[in-house]
């Protein structure tokens, strides 16, 4: 397993695999910071800009398209991709 960063650049969409990736395993933290966000009711143009790196006055769509997929993968996270980062510690 890749260890995550702590605040690493974004690609424009998250994986959409069902099975974990590399990417999926450096940008924990960046999966569990987005989360918290939406948790806390933050405006998405404000994390986008903070945790994805990529400012929606300038780049709207861009930011989006990049806050939209890396939260829908961090659910995703928290709903199946969990049990892959637990059967490879186990293994």
């Amino acid at each position: 397993m890749q260890r995550p960063q702590l605040n690493p650049s974004v690609d424009d969409s998250a994986p959409v695999d069902d099975a974990l990736t590399e990417y999926d395993e450096l940008h924990l933290i960046t999966y569990l910071r987005l989360l918290d966000a939406e948790k806390a009711g933050a405006n998405w143009q404000e994390v986008a800009k903070i945790v994805l790196h990529i400012d929606p006055s300038g780049e709207f769509e861009r930011a989006k398209r990049a806050w939209e997929s890396h939260l829908a993968r961090a659910k995703w996270m928290t709903e199946r991709g969990y049990q892959h980062l637990l059967n490879s510690a186990a293994s």
